[in-house]
């Protein structure tokens, strides 16, 4: 409420309370062109795809990671493990070709991603186990059997 405007009589808007001027066109060009591009920019604009959403939980037994990956298949996923980094990754391609008379229309598509985790000394990577059902890829990391939470007991005062 401290910032007022002043109209002068001859028409012209001056701030009286303020420091601040308007932005010229240059600054507001560099405005612009300086701010992150939206996510349109930066996704794949074939099908859409960015980096899919990931969810990690953990209980006494395991780590369990989900990841939202609607629309492609089993075999489309590779998921390594080397040196105790967890590696999913998938590769698409799509061409579809329609000729006709006098005409013939090409599409393609390729959409493509890779996550990458360090995963904690406690998991045992001899068991690791991943399943895809209904767009959820989730990947089962069992913990070794001494990293695994006990159950909280009472000792008894001799």
């Amino acid at each position: 409420m401290s910032n007022l405007v002043s109209v002068p009589k001859n028409g012209s808007l001056a701030n009286s309370n303020s420091n601040q001027t308007f932005p010229t066109l240059s600054n507001w060009l560099d405005d612009i062109f300086n701010r992150d591009l939206p996510s349109v920019f930066t996704s794949n604009f074939n099908t859409g795809i960015t980096l899919p959403k990931v969810n990690i939980k953990e209980t006494a037994d395991a780590f369990i990671v989900e990841m939202a990956v609607p629309g492609l298949k089993k075999s489309d996923f590779h998921i390594d493990i080397d040196n105790q980094v967890l590696s999913i990754s998938t590769e698409t391609k799509e061409e579809n070709e329609q000729k006709e008379e006098n005409y013939t229309r090409r599409e393609f598509g390729y959409s493509a991603f890779k996550r990458t985790f360090t995963l904690p000394e406690s998991v045992n990577d001899e068991k690791i186990n991943a399943s895809y059902n209904e767009g959820i890829l989730s990947i089962l990391l069992p913990k070794k059997e001494e990293a695994k939470q006990k159950p909280a007991r009472s000792i008894q005062i001799s």
